[in-house]
């Protein structure tokens, strides 16, 4: 995606199943070890609770502007929902903008702007159709490619500094759950709950750090990673059709991106 948070702009949008999987799992992990460790419900601290959520909300509000704050599920969801890149498919059809640009001359790719998938490749033959100089059509896409860079590190950080923040959060609620416990040793009956909010809310920021933002932080950087490889090969591809390439060598080219087992199936497909 090109809004601040990985994902492609082209194909359909699927749920990530390992990310629901593995979210799963460690949820289960925590939820099997209260059943076969004690009630559930002791568990179950309002004011912990109070502490850590809103005390991380604020803390990362301050960190970033607002209107990001707002965006923030946006960005959560796309670790969830996202754009498969199928790169093998992205080099099939530049190699095949490549056979016609060479066949019919560079002008033809016009024609052919509708069935293009991703607009990123859309805006790159544009200018080459356009006779814009090679350097500067590289400096375009090469400033679009960092400046999507940019976004996605700023969504990421923002979820780095919530797993920064939770917990210390949960620690600013031990300490005052002992200093509520100190102040508390003539009446035995408070000691009880003051040690609860002590230790649940370490507990809270150690689960919101590292059983949502860390991953779901991870899984935008590998969104990112994708996105990134997929635009570096468009832009490769781009520059090899505006410079009269052959087909062969701007499949070569492009190859080059890809592990072994996708170069074998870019050699089955464009035979």
């Amino acid at each position: 995606m090109g809004d601040g948070s990985p994902g492609l702009e082209q194909g359909t949008v699927r749920v990530d199943i390992g990310t629901i999987v593995g979210i799963g799992i460690a949820v289960m992990a925590i939820v099997v070890g209260i059943i076969m460790g004690g009630s559930p419900m002791a568990l179950v601290d309002p004011v912990s609770l109070v502490i850590v959520v809103l005390g991380t909300i604020g803390a990362v509000t301050i960190c970033f502007p607002l209107a990001k704050m707002l965006k923030l599920h946006t960005v959560i969801l796309k670790a969830v929902f996202s754009t498969p890149t199928d790169i093998v498919a992205i080099i099939l059809d530049l190699v095949k903008y490549a056979e016609l640009a060479r066949r019919e001359g560079i002008l033809s790719l016009e024609n052919m702007v509708d069935e293009m998938r991703d607009p990123f490749i859309v805006r790159g033959i544009k200018m080459a159709v356009d006779g814009t100089d090679p350097e500067l059509i590289k400096e375009i896409m090469d400033t679009e490619l960092e400046a999507m860079m940019d976004r996605h590190a700023e969504s990421k950080q923002i979820l780095d500094s919530i797993a920064k923040y939770a917990p210390a959060f949960g620690m600013i609620g031990t300490l005052l759950g002992l200093i509520f416990m100190l102040q508390a040793m003539e009446d035995p009956s408070a000691i009880g709950p003051s040690m609860a909010v002590a230790l649940i809310t370490t507990l809270y920021g150690a689960m919101v750090a590292n059983l949502f933002a860390s991953p779901i932080a991870e899984k935008l950087t590998a969104r990112d990673s994708e996105e990134v490889l997929a635009k570096t090969v468009i832009i490769a591809g781009v520059m090899a059709i505006q410079s009269g390439d052959n087909p062969r060598v701007v499949q070569s080219k492009l190859a080059t991106f890809l592990s072994p087992e996708e170069r074998d199936r870019v050699l089955e497909e464009a035979a």
